[in-house]
């Protein structure tokens, strides 16, 4: 299996790349069978169906970019060196994640090695984050800039990240760095809604993918969005809501509407 896909714009292209790093659900088999049978056969901090929920954006002209791959097989939000996004007491999955988001253990035996998590890095990491430099790099030389928006969720509580309930959407440019200023205010008044509740830079401010892309001082931006899957699914947080889902995509079909405007001034 390719460790990506990417689908094209079917309306003239815009300056947008929209990355799904973590919506990928295959584990080779060779990894699957290290795992404990209930994590391989239903990875829990997938990033479910974000690229069905976002699958209008080629129609606006944006290109996507969707890992094939677990998460667990390797994250390709995080640091290739491992080092931790936040320092506040959260339980932190590496590079290779051993445990879910609650500490949980993931592998019933032989948990990978270095020689195992550089052989990952050089097979799934790299191809996918070169990729994205590809992308954004052909996106500028035709429009001058470029947005990297990484797209995310997560459950509306994971007690291993914290107690409370998280908000309905949280906008991340690592505190203000990874985008411009007109950038991030196009997307965060756009994401300002008497339906959803939205917070910018808390409990999460951007993974590496954003903190690495983005440098608005050379035209290239990024932003992430984080969501409650409640947003997109129903109640129980394991099955699409074909009604939910059309609700926050007006949502976020306004984002980028908002976006496209303020990138191509």
């Amino acid at each position: 299996m390719d460790v990506f896909h990417i689908t094209q714009p079917t309306a003239p292209k815009v300056p947008i790349i929209l990355s799904s790093p973590h919506s990928g659900t295959f584990f080779p088999p060779e990894i699957a069978s290290r795992l404990f049978p209930d994590k391989a056969e239903t990875p829990d901090d997938t990033d479910w169906f974000i690229d069905r929920l976002y699958d209008f954006a080629p129609a606006m002209g944006i290109t996507v970019i969707k890992a094939n791959y677990s998460r667990w097989v390797i994250d390709l939000n995080r640091d290739p060196e491992s080092k931790p996004l936040y320092t506040d007491g959260r339980v932190i999955t590496g590079l290779v994640p051993l445990t879910n988001f609650n500490g949980e253990p993931l592998y019933q035996a032989s948990e990978p090695d270095e020689h195992e998590i550089a052989e990952r890095i050089h097979q799934y990491y790299i191809p996918y984050h070169e990729q994205i430099e590809q992308l954004l790099e052909q996106t500028k030389t035709q429009f001058g800039t470029a947005l990297l928006f990484d797209a995310h969720s997560i459950r509306k509580v994971v007690p291993g990240i914290q107690k409370e309930a998280f908000p309905d959407l949280i906008l991340g440019d690592n505190d203000g760095t990874s985008a411009s200023a007109d950038v991030i205010k196009a997307a965060w008044d756009a994401l300002q809604t008497d339906k959803y509740n939205a917070e910018h830079n808390h409990p999460f401010k951007g993974g590496h993918i954003t903190r690495s892309f983005g440098k608005p001082q050379n035209n290239v931006h990024a932003l992430q969005l984080e969501m409650a899957k409640t947003n997109y699914m129903d109640a129980s947080e394991t099955n699409y809501s074909e009604e939910n889902a059309a609700h926050i995509r007006e949502v976020l079909t306004n984002v980028f509407t908002q976006l496209i405007k303020t990138l191509q001034a």
